[in-house]
Parts: C-alpha cells; sequence; structure tokens
C-alpha cells in the first residue's frame, strides 16, 4: 500500500490548490477524481461554465455593443446551441487540461475513482480497479451536488438541475427558473439575454437576501425590464411533463397560479458530495445539507482530516476555496505563510448586469445601529459609462459618519465583479473617502465611480453639494 504524507480527495479549487502548495513544499502528496475531467464544480459543472454562458450570451445578443451611438450590431447568422456551447466546452476543456497539467507540474500521484475512508488514515479508490492508499493527512475537497427535492421528475432533457442545464442540445422558448438565489438569478438573466421567455419563482420576498437591499430591488427593475416575469412568495406545488417534447411543461404554483414552459430549471441549493466518503465509519461529524463541519482551520473532528470548499457549506466559492485549501496546508505542514483567510472577500454574482459587493450592507448597518452615511454614482453620469452607452447600473459606498471610513462597497453594473477589487482594499486597510478623492484614476475609466461616490458621500455628510 502506497503511503502519503497528504491526500486529497477531490480536484475543485480547494483540492487542487492544497495538493500542489503541499507538493510545492516537497511534501509527498496523492490527489483522488472520480469524474472523467478535472477541475470540480469550478470548471466542470459551476464557476467558469455558467460564467462563459453569460459572456456568450451577451455577445451574441449584442448586448455588448446595443445601444452604443444607437446602433445595434447585426449578426451573420442566426446562433445555434451548439454556437452557445462552443466557448462554455472550450473553456471547460482547456482549464481541466490546465488543472492537470499543474498537478503533475507538482508531483502529484493521480488516482481515479471513487474515495471511501476505510479507516481514518486509508483510503479505498474504486475505479476500474481497486486500490488502496495511506495518508498521515487527509483533505476532503469533494464539492457539492444540486439538491433534488420530492417531486421534482428531473430527466436532464427538460427538467433540468444546475448541472444538466449545461447539457443542452436545444434552446428553450419558454423557462421556469425556482431558486432566487446566485445560481438561480444567474441562469435566469442568461436566458433571458437569449431570448427565452423566463419565469422566476421565489419563496420569499425578495431575490439575493444577502445583497444590500438597493441593489437586489435594482437588479429586479433590470430583470423585469428584460421580460423576465417574477413571482414572489410562492413555490411549486405541482409539476406535470407530457410525454410529448413539443406539449408544454405544466407548472402548478402553491398562489394558483399556472405556468405552461417548455424547460423546468431548479436552482435552489446544493448539497455536499460525502455520500460515497463511508463518513459515519470513521466517525466525522457532519451538518445540515451533507456538510462536513469544521474549525476555523479547516480541521475535522478527527485532527489529521480536514475539509475545505463547498463539501464545509457557506461561502462555496472558488475563490474562498482556494485559499481555503491553501490555510489547511498551512496548518498542516506549519508552512507560517497563510494561516487564515482575510476578514472580507468579494463576492461576485454573474447576472445580467452583474452585482458584486464587499463588506456590510445598509441593512447590516442599520441592525447593528452604526452611524452611517451613503454615497453613489452612476455608470450613466461617468465619461466612460457614456462612451460604453450604459443605460443603467451603481456603485454605493457606505461609511462611518464619525470618521469618514469605509464599510462597504456595492456595484450593479458592468464589470461590478472587476471593479470591486479597489472597494476591497478599501475595505480591508479601512480607507476613507479622502484617500478615495486623493486617488488619481485612468480617465475615462469606471473606476471613476468611487470618487464621485465618495464626492456624494460628502456632500449628504455636509447636507452642502461638494462638486467633483
Amino acid at each position: 500500500m502506497k503511503k502519503y504524507d497528504l491526500i486529497v480527495i477531490g480536484t475543485g479549487p480547494g483540492g487542487e490548490k492544497a495538493a500542489v502548495k503541499a507538493g510545492y513544499f516537497g511534501h509527498k502528496v496523492a490527489i483522488v477524481e472520480k469524474e472523467a475531467r478535472y477541475g470540480g464544480a469550478e470548471v466542470v459543472t459551476g464557476t467558469l461554465p455558467s460564467k462563459t454562458l453569460k459572456e456568450t450570451a451577451l455577445f451574441f445578443s449584442g448586448k455588448y455593443e446595443k445601444g452604443l451611438y444607437g446602433i445595434d450590431r447585426a449578426l451573420q447568422h442566426t446562433a445555434s446551441v451548439e454556437d452557445f456551447m462552443f466557448r462554455k466546452n472550450y473553456v471547460t476543456e482547456t482549464e481541466g487540461a490546465e488543472v492537470e497539467a499543474n498537478l503533475r507540474r507538482h508531483r502529484i500521484d493521480i488516482f481515479r475513482g471513487v474515495a471511501s475512508f476505510e479507516d481514518p488514515h486509508t483510503i479505498l479508490v474504486s475505479g476500474d480497479s481497486q486500490e488502496r492508499i495511506s495518508g498521515d493527512n487527509i483533505i476532503i475537497a469533494t464539492g457539492s451536488y444540486p439538491y433534488h427535492p420530492p417531486g421534482i421528475p428531473f430527466d436532464g432533457k427538460r427538467v433540468h438541475d444546475s448541472d444538466t442545464i449545461l447539457q443542452l442540445t436545444r434552446f428553450p422558448e419558454s423557462l421556469c427558473v425556482v431558486g432566487a438565489g446566485v445560481i438561480g438569478c444567474e441562469y435566469t438573466t442568461i436566458f433571458a439575454t437569449i431570448g427565452t421567455k423566463v419565469y422566476l419563482i421565489n419563496d420569499k420576498d425578495q431575490i439575493l437576501p444577502f445583497v444590500d437591499h438597493e441593489i437586489s430591488r435594482d437588479l429586479v427593475d433590470q430583470m423585469e425590464a428584460s421580460g423576465i416575469e417574477i413571482l414572489f412568495d410562492t413555490s411549486v406545488a405541482s409539476i406535470e411533463v407530457p410525454p410529448r417534447e413539443q406539449d408544454p411543461i405544466r407548472v402548478t404554483l402553491k398562489n394558483g397560479k399556472v405556468i405552461e414552459v417548455d424547460m423546468f430549471l431548479f436552482a435552489a441549493g446544493r448539497s455536499g458530495n460525502i455520500k460515497a466518503l463511508n463518513c459515519d465509519k470513521i466517525g466525522l461529524k457532519t451538518g445540515k445539507r451533507e456538510t462536513i463541519l469544521v474549525d476555523e482551520t479547516y480541521r475535522t473532528n478527527i485532527p489529521h482530516i480536514y475539509a475545505v470548499g463547498d463539501v464545509i457549506g457557506f461561502p462555496a466559492l472558488a475563490s474562498t476555496s482556494m485559499d481555503q485549501g491553501r490555510v489547511a496546508v498551512a496548518h498542516i505542514f506549519k508552512t507560517q505563510d497563510l494561516e487564515h483567510l482575510p476578514s472580507f472577500f468579494p463576492y461576485g454574482i454573474y447576472t445580467v448586469p452583474e452585482v458584486s459587493m464587499v463588506g456590510i450592507t445598509e441593512e447590516e448597518a442599520k441592525e447593528k445601529n452604526l452611524s452611517y452615511c451613503i454615497g453613489k454614482a452612476r455608470y450613466t453620469d461617468m465619461a466612460r459609462g457614456k462612451i460604453m452607452g450604459a443605460k443603467a447600473g451603481f456603485l454605493k459606498i457606505i461609511f462611518s459618519r464619525d470618521t469618514n471610513v469605509i464599510l462597504g462597497v456595492h456595484i450593479i453594473g458592468h464589470i461590478a465583479a472587476e471593479l470591486i477589487h479597489y472597494g476591497l482594499a478599501l475595505v480591508e486597510e479601512k480607507k476613507n473617502l479622502y484617500d478615495v478623492i486623493g486617488t488619481v484614476f485612468n480617465y475615462p475609466t469606471l473606476h471613476d465611480l468611487y470618487k464621485y461616490a465618495a464626492y456624494d458621500g460628502l456632500s449628504n455628510l455636509t447636507g452642502h453639494k461638494v462638486k467633483p
């Protein structure tokens, strides 16, 4: 039986980065992958595929250029589903190959098959054959899978989850999406962008409840303006899928409304991929939705076993998963280079338009009884926004009335997920409005949103108009 300093289960963002960091420091490492492709949800079923489809949808719809000088781009031909999926397939294939190459560069032994615990140090890998490997330390990075509630007849053809929706062979004429979290909102806007009539079903009174409410309300307005019909405070009572594909799926909601659609997507929640691990066999503690319980160093209740990424639950982001893997390795091997994640991290939601945030929301400021003020700047008022033909979008700063220190930044609009990183630095480094005003940006750029929002904040603070 081969023995290793570290065994990593899963080649997603957390698993890959943990393995290569341990390999970089000279440790003997094995990694186990059960899927045909490397990269986990980041590469195969989640992060990169969905974001690539969003960019593809914008490209084929002409929305990158629509409105610019009043001219719409005319496509040379009608985009097919093959056109739509081409870039997604290219990105997943090339990035999956890069994950494998990175592992091999760091001399990681790769095992293909399903991993399960035989004892706290021994992993059985079941693939074309069975092999047992032993690890002094183990990191579980098995990711998550879409939650399937009873009563939804998933078939991967017309009734989809967030994995199978990536394997479409034709465009849906209409689509019912259940779940107004990140995944549901992203796919809702992607399909609306390519011309699909979309209904979004949400059992709450607002979408993306963790987002600053002013931002989420603006996203709702833009979604509805694009033809999306959002049904709040209701859920699915029943779904009937006819035997003939040309007949509509009949979705009955608990408020009595009936929707007839071409396809159906359930995108409300995911569960940890732990079924095959035999966690009970070794006494590994788990939580709700099949997640693994860990401490601040990502250590489980078994001292030499760690877990990172989606399998431990929130925030379940590729970006945080990568650093969770690195932090776990730092604690296992005492590398003393990355003891914990930063206090703040950016959250990017790749809807159309994009939403991104860092720090506290206005609602959180109110709940904490903070003395705060806000400043805002709109894309349409920026020279760069006018050049781009922006019709909407804004940046919002939340700051302390007493110190002017910036507590949160929230953006909705084009490349919001790119623009937020300057906001991350402001919040992390406790910068104030005058630090922003005193910074020189390239002109014209969308970073002027920060400066104009800071001036607006000063105007709101003093009651006098401060001219930028």
